[in-house]
This record gives C-alpha cells, sequence and structure tokens, in this order.
C-alpha cells in the first residue's frame, strides 16, 4: 500500500491540481472528484485481479496487467494485447511520467532560487536528481521498499499539516472556493469569466486528466505493487487499493486545490508548480514556496521510484531479467531531460501515453469483470 500512495501522491497532488484549475477552471475540480469516486471501483477491480492472477517469478512474487490480460484472453490476442501494455507503461510512467516529476521539481527549485534574484538552470537539479536515483535503482527493489516506507508517511504529514493551516487562515473564503468549484463544473463562463475560453469540455476534461494522472485508477500502474502484498484474500488488497485512492484525491489533492483558491492566486498568472507556490507564499510569506518545493522533491521522488519499478516489472516480462539496468539507465536519462523541458510539453506528453496506456487494461477488466464479483462476493461477506 505504501509503495501504490508514493507512486499516486506525487506531482499530479501539487502541480496537476494547479494544472487542473488553469486549464479547466475550478469545476475541473468536480470531474476529478467524479472520476476518484467512480476510480475507487475500477482500482478495486485491478487490485483484486493482481492478486488473483500473480506469479512467482525469478524468485519474486510479480503480477500486474499483463498477468491478468493473459488470463482474460488466451492465444495470440492475449499475448498481444499484453505486450502492447506493458510498452505502453515503459513509455507513459517510466519514460514520459517521470519527465513531468523531474520538470516540477526542476521547475520548484528554480522558482525558490529566481525569488531571491539566483539563477540556476533547471538541469542542474535533473542532474542530481538523476544522480540519488540511479543510487538507489541500483539497489534494487528492497532498497526501493525501504527507501519509500519512510517518505511517505513524511511527505504526507508534513503537506498536510502545511495545507491546513494556510486553508484555516483563510477559512472565510472557504464557502466561495466550494460554490466555485460547484458552479464552474456546469457553467465555467461564470466562474472564471467569457475571456478564459473554458467550456464544460474542457472542466471535464482536465479534471479526468488531472484526476487519472494523480489517483492512476484503472491505469494499470497500481496493480503491480498490490501483487506484491500479502494479505489473507484479494478482497482484502481491493480495499486497502480503493483507501489509496481516496487518500490521494480526496485529502491531499483537495487541500491543494483549496490552498489555491481560498488564498486568491488563481489569477496570479502563474501555472503548475509555481501556482502551488504562490498560493502557500501569500500564506506563509517567504517560507511559502521553499515549503512547497521541499514537499514536492519528496512527492515527485517517490513517485519515480514507484513508476520506475512500475515499467521495471513490464520490462522484465518483455525482455526479462537482463534488460532492467539498461531501462534505468534509461529512465535517468529521461529525468535529465525532462527537466530541461516546457511544463506544457511534458503534460501533453503523458496525458497522450497515460490515454493510451489505458485502453488494453479496460479491455481487460471489462473481460475479467464477472472474476471481480465473484471475488466480491466470496469474501465481501466476511
Amino acid at each position: 500500500l505504501a509503495t501504490a500512495i508514493a507512486a499516486q501522491v506525487g506531482t499530479g497532488n501539487l502541480a496537476g491540481a494547479a494544472t487542473a484549475l488553469i486549464g479547466g477552471g475550478p469545476g475541473a475540480i468536480f470531474w476529478m472528484w467524479v472520476s476518484a469516486f467512480f476510480g475507487m471501483s475500477t482500482i478495486y477491480a485491478e487490485a483484486t485481479l493482481a492478486q488473483q492472477y500473480k506469479v512467482k517469478k525469478d524468485g519474486e512474487v510479480t503480477g500486474g496487467p499483463v498477468y491478468y490480460i493473459r488470463a482474460a484472453f488466451k492465444g495470440t490476442f492475449g499475448k498481444a494485447l499484453a505486450a502492447i501494455f506493458a510498452i505502453l507503461i515503459v513509455l507513459a510512467l517510466g519514460f514520459t511520467g517521470n519527465m513531468v516529476q523531474s520538470n516540477s521539481i526542476g521547475a520548484a527549485f528554480s522558482e525558490v532560487f529566481s525569488a531571491r534574484n539566483i539563477e540556476i538552470p533547471s538541469i542542474v537539479f535533473g542532474l542530481i536528481l538523476a544522480a540519488v536515483i540511479g543510487f538507489i535503482f541500483l539497489g534494487g527493489v528492497n532498497r526501493l521498499a525501504s527507501v519509500v516506507e519512510k517518505i511517505v508517511p513524511i511527505m504526507a504529514g508534513i503537506y498536510i499539516v502545511g495545507s491546513l493551516v494556510l486553508i484555516l487562515m483563510n477559512i472565510t473564503a472557504l464557502p466561495g472556493a466550494i460554490k466555485m468549484i460547484f458552479v464552474g463544473a456546469f457553467n465555467p463562463e461564470a466562474v472564471v469569466g467569457a475571456g478564459a475560453g473554458i467550456a464544460v469540455r474542457e472542466a471535464i476534461r482536465f479534471g479526468v486528466a488531472r484526476g487519472l494522472f494523480s489517483n492512476e485508477a484503472g491505469m494499470g500502474s497500481t496493480p503491480h505493487a498490490h501483487a506484491r502484498a500479502k494479505v489473507e484474500n484479494p478482497h482484502k488488497q481491493g480495499l486497502a487499493a480503493m483507501i489509496s485512492v481516496f487518500i490521494d484525491t480526496f485529502i491531499i489533492l483537495n487541500l491543494t486545490v483549496f490552498s489555491i483558491l481560498t488564498t486568491g492566486v488563481l489569477d496570479s498568472g502563474k501555472e503548475g508548480t509555481a501556482l502551488t507556490q504562490a498560493a502557500f507564499t501569500k500564506g506563509f510569506g517567504n517560507f511559502g514556496d521553499i515549503f512547497v518545493a521541499v514537499c514536492l522533491l519528496f512527492f515527485a521522488f517517490s513517485t519515480i521510484l514507484g513508476w520506475h519499478f512500475f515499467g521495471e516489472v513490464n520490462v522484465k516480462y518483455l525482455f526479462g531479467e537482463k534488460a532492467a539496468k539498461f531501462y534505468s539507465i534509461l529512465v535517468i536519462g529521461f529525468v535529465i531531460v525532462g527537466s530541461t523541458l516546457k511544463v506544457q510539453l511534458v503534460w501533453s506528453l503523458s496525458d497522450f501515453f497515460n490515454g493510451l496506456m489505458v485502453i488494453p487494461n479496460a479491455i481487460a477488466l471489462w473481460a475479467l469483470s464477472g472474476v471481480v464479483v465473484k471475488i466480491c462476493k466470496q469474501y465481501g461477506k466476511k
């Protein structure tokens, strides 16, 4: 569960929430809630199927969509669909997804130093990040687990406390912020103005896309972590997976949203991580942007570790154990490149590959829906 949450709670919770507010207006958050609500059922299915069809390979328990896709469709079609998914998740999370993470870290720290008239290129932060994750990647899964289990509670706890303090400082603006979300979901122009060019379509699109990037429900990524858990039955791991979506979207991501809306910085001209930093700077002064940058470092760093692991499982499935090291080197390269690119470019690439990755996973979930219902009925009664 810690590994799954570490992968889910990342840039999407800070920068993703901000880009959703800019691209789709406050109404995008309503559609993010809707997608996350139904996403809890989707991720329940993913986790139970990952447990149901996990295998022992090279002395380690492994599992994920490639294995339950093969179970859903026998023969050539199943093999082809599993291979397509494996390739797409490597592209979506291992490469372009991790570019978003490093890009956000670089942008956050560049904003901190720029505000103090110190110009440091984003690639410097990308190189430092690449060096640290390279050391961890070479340590294998056990080192990954030991790092993640320490980072997750710390990063979540600090950010939750800081966000709550900020929201409480502006508590009188909270009712207005909630109203903006519900009105903007169906009439964006009433909230952001006709000149912004945001329609209901954009609110839905950015809400669902950023929600998906954040909680990963239905993408087929977190089942790789849930497959490794030792549980009494698949149903229990399905419930744990539902909890991870709730923590990610309905708690942590909402704290970012209300921090931005209650401080009134939405029209500041900032975007991405810089918008979230503007909210905390308004509340905490010069410490605000540093606070967000440090929290984002932990959030994005743990996501990089989780997403590297998810991609690695599929690289091994496709090419065997020996390809894992080469894959890790490529991920490190993409982390460095990602820190140098424009914010909108890396998010667009990530949205594109995430959308493709969902398709084969969704086909398998549909085909195995009867199995999921059977598991729920069998163990849910207990």
